[in-house]
């Protein structure tokens, strides 16, 4: 399964206005439903992370992340995350668990027995 891309700010802007939000150490996750099938990732990494090779290994030490966890995502959610400035002291496989515990707190993890999401937006 291929992770898809938010590009448009007014998806992210629909994310900061009407999603849940979970703050771990690493990053802030913005989690709202969607009207598609998949999963979509949005990623923000400010000037306060550094230049642009910091700024980039955070979006793929992200990516990284988000894509080990993938597959236990329940279908039709769209995620936002903003890097914090501790993202570059972390391993994306150590990063993917706090992830997955984030994400399993949310609601946001496939479950055998329910079918429906925990998320209300």
């Amino acid at each position: 399964m291929r992770i898809q891309k938010l590009k448009e700010n007014r998806e992210f802007r629909r994310a900061y206005n009407r999603g849940k939000v979970f703050v771990t150490p690493y990053a802030v996750v913005y989690i709202t439903k969607n009207r598609t099938d998949g999963v979509r990732l949005g990623i923000t990494v400010g000037k306060k992370i550094g230049k642009a090779v910091k700024r980039n290994r955070a979006k793929r030490v992200i990516t990284a992340a988000f894509s080990s966890v993938l597959p236990k995502i329940q279908d039709g959610l769209d995620f936002v995350i903003v890097a914090r400035t501790r993202i570059l002291k972390v391993k994306s496989t150590e990063l993917a668990l706090i992830f997955e515990k984030t994400l399993d707190t949310a609601g946001a993890l496939k479950n055998d027995n329910e079918k429906d999401t925990h998320i209300s937006c």
